[in-house]
C-alpha cells in the first residue's frame, strides 16, 4: 500500500509510539489518581509529554500545555471561552468544520470571512487587515489550509490582531510537527493541535496550548481540590476533567522525541519537496488539473488535484483499488473549496509524512495516469 493520507492520519509512525502505548496500558494507572506506582508513573510520564511539547512549541509554562482527545475538542474549548452572543468573529476562507460548525452553532455570533485568493498571502493579509479593521472581538485562523496545502500568514496576522488587542485562536491541524510554530511569539490565545497527524502520536490524543484562562467544556474529577463542586482554577486540571487517555499520551511523547531528533524544518523541507515532484508529474497527465503554489514557503505537505471530466470519489476508489490511499471529497472544509472554487466537484488529495518516499510518488503518478488513459 501507498499511504498518501496524512492529513488525516499520518499512519506510519516511529515504531516506539506503539511500543509505549503498549507499555502503558499494561504498566500505568491514572495520573493524579493514587500515591502508588502505576499512577505515580503515569503522571510523570504526561508531565514529560506537557515539557516535550512546552518545549517545542516554545511554551513558557508545561501547564499550559492542555491534554484533548483531538484538535477539535482544543478548537472548541478556546471558541467557547472567547465567543459569546454578540461577539464579531473573523476567519479565514480556508477554515475546517471544527471551526465553522462551533461558531454556526453558537447563537448570536456574527462571523465575517476575510476571502481571499488560494495561495497569495499578501491578499490574505490584506483581508484580515480590512476585517480588522470594521471591528473584531475574536479571529480564528488556520495555519495550513487541509485541502490545499496552503500556508496562511499566521505570523502576519498574529502581528494585527496584537496591535489591536484581539484575541487569536490558530488551529494548527495541519502544521504542528510540519512547521516551526512558536507559541510566545505569536501571542496567541490558544493553539489547537491534533496528535495524531505531524506528531506522530495515537488517535484520540490533542493539545491546546493557553494563553488565557478557558472556559470548562466538561466538568468532572480531576484528582484535585476533590471537595470543591466547581472546577479547579488553575491549568491543566481546570480542562482534564476525567481519566487520562494515559496509553495515548505515553506514545504521543514519543512522537515527539522523534520530531526533536529529525527537526521540524527538516521535514517541512522534505515534504515540500516531494509535494513539488508529485505537482511536476501530475502536470504530465492529460486533463489533470493541479491546485499548486506558484512560489517557495507557501505549500505544505498537502496537494489537491482533480481529473477532468471525472468524478473524485470514483478516481479515489479506483487509486484504493490500485493500492493507493488518498482522500477524496470536500475533506470536511467547504468554505476553502468555495474560496478556490472546487465546492461542486471536490478534490483528490496526497498529503505525505517523513515517512513517505518519492517511489512511492513514482507509483502513485503510475496508478493515476493509468485511470485517466482507461477513460480518455
Amino acid at each position: 500500500m501507498i499511504y498518501l493520507d496524512s492529513a488525516a492520519t499520518t499512519l506510519q509512525k516511529p515504531a516506539a509510539v506503539a511500543t509505549a502505548s503498549a507499555w502503558a496500558i499494561d504498566h500505568l494507572a491514572s495520573p493524579g489518581r493514587g500515591g502508588h506506582w502505576p499512577a505515580m508513573a503515569a503522571a510523570e510520564k504526561a508531565f514529560a509529554c506537557r515539557e516535550a511539547a512546552a518545549h517545542m512549541f516554545h511554551v513558557k509554562d508545561p501547564e499550559q500545555v492542555v491534554f484533548t482527545f483531538n484538535a477539535t475538542h482544543g478548537l472548541n474549548i478556546a471558541i467557547k471561552t472567547l465567543a459569546k452572543p454578540g461577539s464579531r468573529v473573523i476567519i479565514s476562507s480556508y477554515e475546517h468544520n471544527a471551526v465553522t460548525r462551533p461558531l454556526h452553532a453558537m447563537q448570536g455570533v456574527e462571523v465575517r470571512v476575510a476571502r481571499s485568493p488560494l495561495f497569495n498571502p499578501e491578499a490574505t493579509l490584506e483581508a484580515f487587515h480590512r476585517e480588522l479593521d470594521r471591528g473584531a472581538d475574536l479571529v480564528v485562523c488556520t495555519h495550513i489550509s487541509n485541502v490545499f496545502g496552503f500556508i496562511l500568514p499566521i505570523e502576519g496576522i498574529a502581528a494585527l490582531c496584537r496591535e489591536r488587542g484581539v484575541p487569536l485562536i490558530v488551529d494548527a491541524s495541519q502544521s504542528a510537527g510540519c512547521l516551526p510554530l512558536d507559541f510566545t511569539a505569536l501571542g496567541a490565545a490558544f493553539i489547537a493541535m491534533p496528535g495524531h497527524k505531524g506528531l506522530y502520536g495515537p488517535q484520540g490524543t490533542g493539545l491546546l496550548l493557553c494563553g488565557t484562562a478557558p472556559k470548562t467544556l466538561l466538568e468532572g474529577g480531576t484528582g484535585s481540590e476533590s471537595k470543591r463542586q466547581d472546577m479547579p482554577d488553575f491549568l491543566p486540571d481546570r480542562l482534564e476533567a476525567g481519566t487520562h487517555n494515559i496509553a495515548g499520551i505515553a506514545g504521543l511523547l514519543e512522537g515527539l522525541r522523534f520530531l526533536e531528533r529529525w527537526k521540524v524544518e527538516r521535514i517541512a523541507e522534505q515534504e515540500a519537496g516531494l509535494v513539488r515532484y508529485m505537482a511536476e508529474g501530475l502536470r504530465t497527465i492529460p486533463g489533470v488539473e493541479v491546485f499548486q503554489a506558484g512560489g517557495p514557503n507557501l505549500q505544505a505537505g498537502v496537494l489537491s488535484f482533480r481529473m477532468k471530466g471525472r468524478d473524485c470519489e470514483e478516481v479515489g476508489e479506483a487509486l484504493g483499488d490500485r493500492g493507493i490511499s488518498l482522500r477524496a471529497g470536500l475533506h470536511c472544509a467547504p468554505l476553502a473549496h468555495e474560496s478556490a472554487g472546487t465546492l461542486e466537484t471536490g478534490t483528490l488529495r496526497a498529503s505525505v509524512s517523513v515517512f513517505s518516499t518519492s517511489q512511492e510518488i513514482d507509483q502513485a503518478l503510475a496508478a493515476i495516469r493509468e485511470i485517466g488513459t482507461a477513460n480518455s
